[in-house]
């Protein structure tokens, strides 16, 4: 974060513009946890751009990782698990890319991977855990350990992953990049300090008159972000807490396709129809319809009432 250019001037720009500030091999950090805040938009644009050689960090990944590996934009994943949740089980489009040698996988735990964050946000090489220890991840992945100097006790040391760009999707900011998330903010304040370039779509664009009046929902402060975009709906079919509920229904359909046709044509058809083909989000959008969204909408709502 040190490094960081601190500009607090105005951050709006266009997806594509924001998009295109992710280059051929950068390593990327996705925010939001699953189905929950996961920026769907500026992934959509990313893998309209056809970028390639990416690696992509996420604590739990979904269909978004599933969707840039079928489009060959990653040849790495680091992730503590993929699936689009229990019930579907672990991803079949992961196990087909990294068992056919089309991506390396990387796994860590989700707590390793939230102190890998946490330590580059704090600008320190290192945090030291216990997590992993004892098991095969540590030797597999090569993570180092240390003596703890007062007691002699091994310690794991959990290095720190700077990602050369992070991708968030935020409920609300405003036109200086300030940005506010309802609910569980998951790794999202650490990423955006840890990472060089900082992308966030956000749901609604809020006055700084807005934001002053309530500073304690700032999770990310806008000198870190480097493109602001407004992008309502921009994590569906993922979730956004609070706003629209994600559509497991979807989900049902996208993975029947998968067990019925393979990885390959399933997930290649529905980058065909919902990534290549609606020139906009809001044509993206209206693949699903708006009795779909408000359907969501008022889910969302119910749950949060």
């Amino acid at each position: 974060m040190e490094a960081k250019p601190k500009s607090a001037g105005e951050k709006l720009t266009s997806i594509d513009d924001a998009a295109a500030r992710v280059t051929e091999g950068d390593r990327v950090a996705v925010g939001g946890c699953l189905f929950s805040r996961t920026p769907l938009a500026l992934v959509r644009e990313i893998l309209r751009a056809r970028r390639r050689g990416l690696t992509l960090v996420r604590n739990l990944m979904c269909t978004e990782g599933e969707l840039m590996m079928a489009a060959g934009a990653v040849e790495r994943v680091m992730t503590a698990w993929m699936s689009i949740g229990l019930p579907w089980g672990v991803s079949k489009v992961m196990r087909h890319y990294v068992e056919s040698g089309a991506v390396a996988l990387e796994e860590w735990s989700h707590l390793a991977l939230g102190l890998r964050f946490r330590a580059a946000a704090m600008g320190v090489p290192f945090l030291p855990a216990l997590t992993m220890l004892g098991s095969d991840l540590v030797a597999v992945g090569g993570m180092k350990t240390v003596a703890d100097p007062y007691s002699g006790e091994t310690l794991a040391a959990v290095p720190a992953l700077f990602p050369d760009v992070a991708l968030l999707h935020v409920h609300r900011a405003d036109r200086f990049g300030n940005s506010q998330i309802d609910g569980y903010p998951h790794m999202d304040a650490d990423i955006a300090r840890a990472a060089a370039t900082v992308l966030v779509t956000t749901e609604e664009l809020v006055t700084d008159d807005e934001t002053r009046r309530h500073p304690d929902r700032t999770v990310i402060p806008g000198f870190l972000v480097d493109a602001l975009v407004h992008v309502p709906f921009g994590s569906f079919p993922h979730e956004c807490y609070g706003l629209y509920h994600a559509d497991f229904d979807h989900f049902a359909e996208y993975t029947a396709s998968i067990d019925a046709r393979g990885p390959e044509a399933a997930v290649g058809e529905y980058l065909a129809r919902y990534v290549y083909g609606p020139p906009t989000w809001d044509d993206y959008l209206e693949l699903f319809g708006g009795e779909r969204l408000a359907r969501q909408r008022a889910a969302a709502r119910e749950l949060t009432a």
